[in-house]
């Protein structure tokens, strides 16, 4: 059985990679960071299976029993002035055996000034976004595997735009409890537009990420290794800032080698005191620094730092993540054991 179900996976993400590659996509919302504690950790995380019920809206295969009548409320300070946010819940029925998951995401980008081709004032707009998913997780026989998968109905309103759309993520999820790892591959956004802005049929933003963690045996420490966007390679291009010059005005563009490369799709993450009542999350998302980054200036993109307190049945999250000297996130979160 596992065997058959790898070998899917495994075909259908030949099948897609190849379709995929290169052009734009639309509801790219989608693939916002979730939740505070994914932000403390660089940005993605796939292989956290415990009460962290948001967990389940970025890798389904980690929907668990732990999530049983958790409530997440999340909302983030993004930039520009744009606001989102992300609830999810879990419920568990069947003697505590089977446990379904549903989430949201929504974003709003706020008002902006209309003008017509000849600069003439048209009124304010707005935008905003949206996203339902039903999610279900369950063991591969009586393996060290599990798998899930998310259904997420979309919609989105850009102007006088309207669009929706629908799309299904796919988890699956090695624990191995003797070592406390975890290994996990997560195929995310398969699907499709269902009525377009303007009759224009655009893709949607396909990731494909590969993740590891463990728990340290003698310190109160878990790594996170996340893999980004493996659908893609190369994932970053050269940037025209910062291209070079010779004495005689010969231009040479930036070279990005195949450790850079490698680097760019790489998540690196650390929490402290996992299962305690107080964590301390530490991240360092590499592209976001390297694409971020402003030559001949420290500014710490890519880093981001977070904490978690639990008083009672209420667990409060807070994150800072850093992205330029200019502009900067902060997470919050409150999840709520309704029990």
């Amino acid at each position: 059985m596992l065997k058959k179900i790898t070998a899917f996976f495994c075909l259908l993400l030949s099948f897609i990679t190849n379709a995929q590659l290169g052009g734009e996509s639309t509801y790219q919302f989608l693939n916002l960071v979730s939740s505070p504690r994914q932000a403390a950790l660089g940005g993605k995380v796939l292989t956290n299976v415990d009460y962290d019920v948001t967990q389940g809206l970025f890798n389904p295969a980690t929907i668990n029993p732990e999530m049983d009548n958790q409530l997440a409320l999340n909302y983030v300070s993004y930039l520009g002035g744009i606001g989102y946010g992300t609830a999810a819940y879990a419920y568990t029925v069947d003697r505590r055996t089977q446990t379904f998951h549903a989430g949201i995401t929504y974003v709003n980008y706020g008002s902006f000034d209309g003008y017509d081709e000849a600069g003439n004032a048209t009124g304010t707009f707005s935008g905003n976004e949206s996203a339902i998913s039903f999610g279900y997780a369950t063991q591969i026989g009586y393996s060290d595997f599990y798998a899930g998968a998310n259904l997420k109905l979309i919609t989105s309103k850009l102007e006088q735009y309207n669009s929706f759309g629908a799309a299904i993520d796919f988890g699956i999820i090695y624990i191995n409890e003797y070592l406390d790892f975890n290994a996990a591959l997560v195929i995310r956004n398969l699907g499709t537009q269902i009525t377009t802005y303007a009759g224009l049929q655009e893709k949607l933003p396909f990731e494909v990420d590969f993740g590891m963690s463990q728990r340290l045996e003698n310190v109160p420490i878990r790594w996170h290794i996340t893999l980004e966007n493996l659908q893609e390679w190369p994932i970053s291009r050269p940037n025209p800032a910062r291209q070079t010059s010779d004495l005689s005005g010969n231009q040479t563009e930036e070279k990005i080698g195949f450790l850079g490369q490698v680097m760019r799709h790489s998540i690196f993450g650390a929490e402290i005191f996992p299962d305690g009542g107080f964590n301390i999350r530490l991240g360092y998302n590499f592209r976001r620094a390297e694409d971020l980054r402003i030559l001949d200036q420290r500014n710490f993109s890519g880093l981001s730092a977070g904490i978690s307190i639990k008083m009672n049945k209420m667990r409060f999250s807070y994150t800072h993540a850093k992205y330029t000297s200019a502009a900067n996130s902060n997470f919050f979160g409150l999840q709520i054991d309704l029990q």
